[in-house]
């Protein structure tokens, strides 16, 4: 009889140590603690994805080019290109993060581009999903 076993990281069986910080910055001291690596995993790629390379202090190589090619016209070979990039930041920065959809989506009426980003978490039975809207 087979049956599917729920990898733990081990720091989720503490409840009460935080992981990390959760976005947008608004709770009662500024920052809401995350407490499952769940959460931190997504907050993390939130913070990667809107972040520029060369954009942070003393870590230049943090970030990614997403901004720069959206902003371009969204063209089929654009949106590749763009699947392309995201696919090769996660194998590099974030090697427990499968893609599993990645989708792009532009509106030119209202000047916006949608990114989304359907994940698992490697060796646990994790699923989320991650959308960012882009104002042009």
């Amino acid at each position: 009889m087979a049956f599917n076993i729920r990898k733990i990281d081990p720091i989720d069986l503490q409840p009460r140590k935080a992981v990390g910080v959760s976005l947008p910055f608004s709770g009662k001291a500024v920052f809401n603690s995350t407490f499952q690596t769940k959460d931190a995993i997504k907050t993390n790629l939130i913070n990667y994805f809107l972040t520029n390379r060369g954009e942070r202090y003393l870590n230049p190589d943090f970030g990614n080019q997403l901004q720069t090619l959206l902003f371009d016209n969204l063209t089929k070979d654009k949106v590749e290109q763009i699947d392309a990039l995201i696919r090769e930041d996660l194998r590099i920065f974030f090697p427990k993060v499968q893609p599993v959809e990645v989708k792009t989506v532009g509106d030119a009426d209202s000047n916006t581009v949608q990114f989304s980003l359907k994940y698992k978490i490697n060796n646990t039975n994790i699923e989320d999903e991650v959308v960012i809207n882009f104002l042009t």
